[in-house]
C-alpha cells in the first residue's frame, strides 16, 4: 500500500491505495467522487473522463500512483461554488444533450477540454473531438448543440448566435 495525495477539485485528497489502484476507483472509492462513471473498463466509452492537470484523460486508463501531486477536475468540480451550473452544464440541460445521463459527466469532461483548446469550434470540430465519448442515447445531436450553445455560436433554441 502507498500513500497517494493529490489535489480533486481544488481540495487535497490522500488515500492508501495498491499500486495497481486506477484513477477512476481513487476518485470514486477514496474520494467518494462517484459522478465520474465506469462504463467499459477498456477506454472504449470515456464515461470515466476527468481532467488531470488541465488535460482530458480516461480515469480507467491510469493509476492513481501515476497522478500523484496532480491537480484532478471531476464533474463534481464543474459547477460554480454555490452549486449554480457553469455554462456548458447549463447548455447540456437546456438542449437536452443527456437522456439517461450515464456518459454525461465524460461527455461534459471532454467537451471542456475541447472548449479550452478551441473556444468556437464548429460542428465537424466538436463531433471529433468528442469521438473517444459513446452515447448509447441521444444520436450526439443535442450533445452538438449544447456544446454549439456553451460556445456562445447558438441559443438555447440553436439558432445561431449574432
Amino acid at each position: 500500500m502507498t500513500k497517494v495525495t493529490m489535489t480533486v477539485n481544488g481540495k487535497a485528497v490522500s488515500a492508501e491505495t495498491e499500486g495497481r489502484t486506477l484513477l477512476v476507483q481513487f476518485l470514486r472509492e477514496g474520494a467518494g467522487l462517484t459522478g465520474t462513471h465506469v462504463g467499459c473498463d477498456t477506454s472504449q466509452c470515456g464515461a470515466c473522463t476527468v481532467h488531470v492537470n488541465g488535460q482530458a484523460v480516461k480515469s480507467c486508463t491510469i493509476f492513481a500512483q501515476d497522478v500523484a501531486g496532480a491537480e484532478v477536475r471531476t464533474i463534481e468540480g464543474m459547477a460554480h461554488a454555490d452549486g449554480s451550473l457553469n455554462p456548458l452544464q447549463q447548455a447540456f440541460n437546456d438542449c437536452h444533450g443527456l437522456q439517461c445521463g450515464f456518459c454525461t459527466p465524460g461527455m461534459v469532461m471532454a467537451s471542456a477540454a475541447l472548449l479550452a483548446n478551441n473556444p468556437r469550434p464548429t460542428e465537424a470540430e466538436i463531433r471529433h473531438g468528442l469521438e473517444g465519448n459513446i452515447c448509447r442515447c441521444t444520436g450526439y445531436h443535442n450533445i452538438v448543440k449544447a456544446v454549439l450553445q456553451a460556445s456562445g455560436q447558438t441559443d438555447t433554441q440553436g439558432v445561431a448566435a449574432e
